[in-house]
């Protein structure tokens, strides 16, 4: 029948992997209340408050009673504690606030710049990922090689290089120079997405290029593969089938990791670029010294981050048969307690 499962086939133990999923899920209350207290303390300790900014941004001079009237309104006359417990009071609700310099709901604000993010990074990710996997391939197949030596010093300037440095030389060379390409914003719909995920595509690429030639090389001449090549299987179903699909699990981490940072916020790409994203949507409240936007940012990227590390655990299983029979042999002796 279409669609049954074939003998001696098992699906995965799916109700293991509903129960570690919640787990994670719950596991996110303690991260979530950990990282908005330290932000806080962070922005409470820093030089300076959304009413110095106000003062010092405003036309006409406000008086010593507007001052103290503005520290009323935005309870700085009151203990950072309290402050904290106010706003996770309402968070526990479910609301996450209005911005204090935009005026508007926090959580709309991410909701509209996070498509934004989520094309830039999986734009990057389909660039970096698709050239790094075949060169590391090619580096760990030919070790000691030129072409090994070539990608390694490529990929350890790259990783040296910061993200901004990279951004402002693509811009200098491909916008300001050539003119080829618009220079920041999302005006000009695809040649505008092109450098910004150019440039975070570069910094996963390099990562991700040095880890599958690390995790090609613990693999290629394991004693598996000898066989497989003395049976006559050709190299390239060796190289494909065996030996990448047991080099996966570190490959799908870092390349996870680095997916993850960037739908958190690539803040720093999204700045030079002036991407209108998440990342940017946070570096502007933390500018502006607007509290309530810079914990709601990082609250909802926090969550992001950790669904999409949930995801690369789970395709662990589809990569990995001996993490998949890890499922299946929890759900059978399960079924034997029974």
């Amino acid at each position: 029948m279409a669609g049954a499962p074939r003998p001696g086939r098992h699906p995965i133990g799916s109700e293991n992997m509903i129960r570690y999923v919640l787990k994670r899920i719950v596991l996110l209350i303690p991260v979530i209340i950990g990282v908005s207290f330290v932000v806080y303390v962070l922005l409470d300790l820093a030089p300076g408050n959304i009413v110095d900014d106000i003062v010092a941004n405003s036309s006409i001079g406000l008086s010593e009673e507007d001052v103290q009237a503005l520290r009323s309104e935005y309870d700085l006359d009151k203990p950072m504690i309290y402050r904290y417990g106010k706003y996770m009071f309402k968070l526990v609700q479910g609301d996450l606030g209005v911005g204090e310099i935009t005026k508007v709901n926090v959580w709309d604000t991410f909701m509209y710049r996070l498509p934004k993010t989520l094309l830039l990074s999986i734009t990057s990710l389909i660039l970096g990922a698709g050239a790094a996997i075949p060169l590391g391939i090619a580096a760990a197949k030919r070790a000691g090689s030129l072409v090994d030596n070539a990608i390694t010093v490529f990929s350890l300037v790259g990783i040296s290089m910061p993200s901004f440095w990279l951004g402002l030389l693509l811009l200098q060379l491909f916008s300001l120079k050539l003119g080829w390409l618009p220079g920041g914003g999302d005006r000009h719909g695809i040649r505008s997405l092109i450098l910004p995920a150019v440039c975070s595509g570069l910094m996963l690429m390099m990562t991700a290029t040095r880890q599958t030639r690390s995790s090609m090389l613990d693999v290629l001449n394991a004693d598996y593969l000898r066989t497989a090549r003395a049976k006559g299987v050709p190299e390239e179903d060796v190289t494909r089938r065996h030996a990448l699909g047991n080099a996966w699990i570190p490959i799908l981490t870092t390349i996870g990791n680095s997916l993850g940072a960037s739908l958190a916020g690539s803040v720093v790409v999204e700045t030079v670029f002036a991407w209108p994203g998440v990342g940017r949507m946070a570096a502007d409240a933390v500018r502006q010294r607007d509290v309530t936007t810079t914990l709601g940012c990082v609250i909802l990227t926090s969550i992001l981050f950790v669904l999409v590390q949930i995801l690369v655990d789970l395709m662990y299983a589809f990569v990995d048969p001996r993490i998949k029979s890890q499922y299946l042999s929890i759900r059978k002796k399960r079924k034997h307690a029974v």
